[in-house]
């Protein structure tokens, strides 16, 4: 899979580098710990393991999962130099799982690099029961500047970006309500600068 194949090569550095806005992530992490006390939690998309391994304290059952096995062995490196029980890593991606096997599905900064959102976000609703809760975070490029906009694609025809898709928050609100998700207001958690990554709390209806 070429999309695999890219992270998997990209996981080295994804893994050694920094969060650009560490209070806005922490925020962000706050934000969502309280929504998984007492639940089966499924990460999409976990990439070397960092939020995973922040939230699983605060779940019954964490699986973390990312499509690119690169991603996966650095994960399960950070794992076992610090074990948690009910905590999982995997390759895998959403259409692995089964109906209502989760009670809350994350996926941050992930929903923008999905080929088929809508197809996604519909299996998304079928792991969860009525009033569980999918949580994204997600880089709004369509609503970055014009130059971020015509720079990626360049990028892309020579392997330097991945794939990606320009969405804006209300692409993601729509097609969440079009899954079968109603939405809480959405918010933005960056601590300075221009916002671009939304952050969503959906629930199955």
């Amino acid at each position: 899979m070429q999309d695999a194949e890219f992270w998997s090569k990209m996981a080295p550095r994804y893994a050694r580098a920094k969060i650009g806005d560490m209070d806005g992530y922490s925020r962000s992490l706050e934000q969502i710990k309280p929504v998984l006390r007492g639940g089966r939690v499924l990460e999409l998309g976990c990439g070397t393991g960092l939020t995973a391994m922040s939230l699983a304290p605060h779940a019954e059952s964490y699986t973390a999962s990312d499509i690119a096995p690169g991603m996966i062995e650095i994960a399960k490196g950070r794992l076992a130099a610090q074990p948690m029980a009910n905590l999982t890593f995997q390759v895998a991606q959403a259409e692995d799982f089964g109906p209502e096997q989760f009670d809350v599905v994350l996926a941050q900064n992930y929903l923008h690099l999905l080929r088929d959102l809508p197809g996604t976000l519909a299996h998304v609703h079928r792991l969860l029961p009525e009033g569980g809760v999918f949580i994204s975070k997600t880089p709004c490029l369509g609503a970055a500047p014009f130059y971020i906009r015509w720079l990626v694609p360049v990028l892309q025809a020579v392997g330097k970006a991945p794939y990606l898709t320009m969405v804006t928050a209300t692409d993601l609100e729509q097609a969440l309500r079009q899954a079968g998700f109603a939405c809480d207001p959405t918010e933005w958690h960056a601590s300075r600068g221009r916002d671009l990554r939304a952050f969503i709390v959906a629930r199955k209806v």
